[in-house]
C-alpha cells in the first residue's frame, strides 16, 4: 500500500552522473550533462519538458537501452551499465516493462498473442494462465473485441493499449513508458495513466513516464520537469513521499 511508509524504503534506481552527446565536432550535440535522479517504489513519476530536451535519452539510459557516455545506473541494487550485454537483457527480461511510442509488436501475432507471450517466454506460464491473465488485461483496456486481431488491423490507439497491456500483465518491478498516451484519447489515456498508478501503488513498482499532457499531472506522484537544462520536481495531486531528489542537468536533444 502507498503510504507515507514508502518515504523509508531505499530507492530502487539511482543514477549518478549520466552524459550522453551524439555527433562529434561542430555537430555534436549534448543529450545529458551530469544527471543525478533517484526513483522509489510506490511512485509514478512524470518526466516532462519541452520537445527535444532529452526526455527520450534519460529513459533510454535508465532503463538500459541507451549506454551513456558517462556515469553509473544502479537498478535494483546492480550496476546497470557494468553489466554484460546478455546479463542486461536478461535483467531487463526479469524486471523492467516497457512502453515505447513506436508499440513494437509483432506483424505476425495478434494482440492476445503480443500478451501472452511475455507471459509463457518471459515467466514460464501455462498456455491456459497466460490466456486468462491477457484475456483480464485486455479487458481492462478495453479491447476485448480486438483480441483475435493482429497489428495491421488495429487503429494506432489501440496498438498503443496493447503496447501497454504487454509492459504491464508481467507485474514489472521497473516501467518506463515513452509517451504511453500521445496516441490516445482522453478517455483511454485517463484509463491508461491511472493502470499505471495502481500497478506502482498496489504492486509496489515504480514507473517514469515521459508525457507532455498536462492532464497527466493529477493522477502522478511525482512531476519533474526538464527546464533549461535543470530538472526541477514539483507535485501532483497526492503529497509526493520522496523529498530532496537530487537534481538534474540536461540540455540538448
Amino acid at each position: 500500500m502507498y503510504s507515507d511508509g514508502a518515504s523509508m524504503t531505499p530507492p530502487t534506481l539511482q543514477a549518478w552522473g549520466l552524459t550522453k552527446s551524439f555527433g562529434t565536432g561542430e555537430v555534436m550535440t549534448t543529450a545529458l550533462q551530469d544527471v543525478n535522479i533517484e526513483l522509489f517504489p510506490y511512485q509514478l513519476a512524470l518526466l516532462m519538458g519541452p520537445s527535444g530536451s532529452g526526455k527520450s535519452t534519460l529513459l533510454a539510459a535508465l532503463s538500459g537501452l541507451l549506454r551513456p557516455d558517462s556515469g553509473q545506473v544502479m537498478a535494483l541494487n546492480q550496476d546497470l551499465w557494468a553489466m554484460t550485454d546478455k546479463e542486461r537483457e536478461a535483467f531487463r527480461l526479469k524486471n523492467c516493462g516497457f512502453i515505447f511510442q513506436g508499440y513494437n509488436l509483432f506483424p505476425a501475432l495478434t494482440a492476445r498473442q503480443q500478451l501472452e507471450m511475455v507471459l509463457r517466454w518471459g515467466q514460464g506460464a501455462s498456455a491456459r494462465e497466460a490466456r486468462l491473465r491477457a484475456d483480464d488485461i485486455l479487458d481492462l483496456l478495453g479491447l476485448t473485441k480486438k483480441a483475435d486481431l493482429r497489428p495491421g488491423q488495429l487503429s494506432g490507439g489501440e496498438k498503443q493499449r496493447v503496447a501497454i497491456g504487454r509492459a504491464l500483465i508481467k507485474s514489472p518491478t521497473l516501467c518506463f513508458a515513452d509517451e504511453p498516451t500521445a496516441a490516445l484519447d482522453w478517455k483511454h489515456g485517463e484509463q491508461v495513466i491511472e493502470l499505471l498508478r495502481v500497478a506502482a501503488h498496489d504492486n509496489g513498482a515504480t514507473i517514469l513516464v515521459v508525457g507532455h499532457d498536462a492532464r497527466l499531472i493529477p493522477h502522478v506522484d511525482r512531476v519533474l520537469h526538464l527546464d533549461d537544462g535543470v530538472l526541477v520536481e514539483t507535485s501532483g495531486k497526492r503529497r509526493v513521499p520522496i523529498l530532496n531528489t537530487p537534481k538534474a542537468v540536461v540540455s540538448g536533444v
